[in-house]
């Protein structure tokens, strides 16, 4: 059951990185908070649940597909509300109402919409069957999912560090100030980060009810504070820090569900407090902002 657990682990972990490098990207960029991140997460599970249901879609291609509208709903949604957002004198504490606000109306829009029942996939509609990794019998939607998250994680490393719009963003996310002056269009740069966090969250929201079964308008909010606890963890304003804070977030998550099942719902909670109190900068301890 150990070994169960910790590769289980890894396979959740690679998910939660998905889950949370979205939101790592637009703290380091904007230094904001988007609460209403787990909403999107979700606004792409019903998506797949809807074109499986009415076209029988696979779940893959709605993937590929669905980044391209997130994208530029993010970028519409940096231009239309967030840019004015960023001029104000406490953009950090806005950004936690507006995004606060607008996760709420989500709930309540898909709920009105869809209705509170849960939705979701048959497992066949991915893959059928199981795999055997290190003797270990799994579900290939749990590898699936795995796998299309590591190739995000090796799209957003290679988004920062090997095209020159990455090196704008990481120039933005040193100093902003000093970008500016450097006559970098930071409007720009903000506006394809966000897009690009959504397009990563819609991925997200797609294997959503594989790996959890089933989802609902409220499975938002449990996602947002999932997500939270990786970036966290795994050092806010720095992207790639994710991978460590979701491997060890997943790997925690499937202990305590083989071992004390009964406490597995309050682990974010514990977690984010444990790493708050012992290191508060993040395991990685990179300096993202000044006293």
């Amino acid at each position: 059951m150990l070994i169960y657990s910790l590769v289980a682990g890894v396979l959740f972990g690679l998910y939660f990185t998905l889950i949370g490098i979205g939101l790592n990207l637009i703290f380091g960029v904007m230094r904001l908070v988007n609460l209403a991140h787990g909403d999107f997460i979700v606004v792409g599970g019903f998506l797949a649940c809807g074109l499986f249901i009415a076209a029988g879609v696979n779940p893959l291609l709605t993937a590929g597909i669905l980044m391209v509208p997130m994208f530029f709903v993010g970028v519409a949604l940096y231009y239309g509300i967030v840019r004015k957002l960023r001029l104000s004198r406490d953009s950090e504490m806005l950004s936690l109402i507006l995004f606060f606000g607008l996760s709420k109306i989500m709930e309540a829009a898909a709920g009105l919409i869809l209705g509170t029942s849960e939705q979701s996939i048959p497992s066949h509609a991915l893959a059928a069957g199981p795999m055997e990794l290190l003797g270990q019998s799994f579900p290939k939607t749990w590898i699936y999912a795995a796998v299309v998250s590591a190739i995000a994680v090796v799209g957003v490393y290679f988004y920062l560090y090997r095209t020159k719009l990455g090196i704008l963003t990481r120039a933005v996310m040193d100093n902003h100030d000093e970008a500016v002056m450097t006559g970098i269009n930071v409007d720009r740069i903000c506006a394809i980060a966000l897009g690009v966090s959504l397009g990563l969250a819609g991925i997200a929201g797609v294997f959503a009810p594989f790996m959890f079964g089933s989802i609902t308008p409220a499975t938002g909010a449990d996602l947002g504070i999932a997500a939270f606890a990786v970036i966290v963890i795994g050092t806010l304003g720095n992207p790639l820090g994710t991978v460590l804070g979701g491997i060890i977030y997943g790997t925690a998550l499937m202990l305590m569900q083989t071992y004390m099942s009964s406490w597995a719902n309050v682990l974010p909670n514990v977690l984010l407090i444990a790493v708050l109190l012992a290191r508060p900068q993040g395991l990685l301890a990179r300096q993202v902002r000044s006293a």
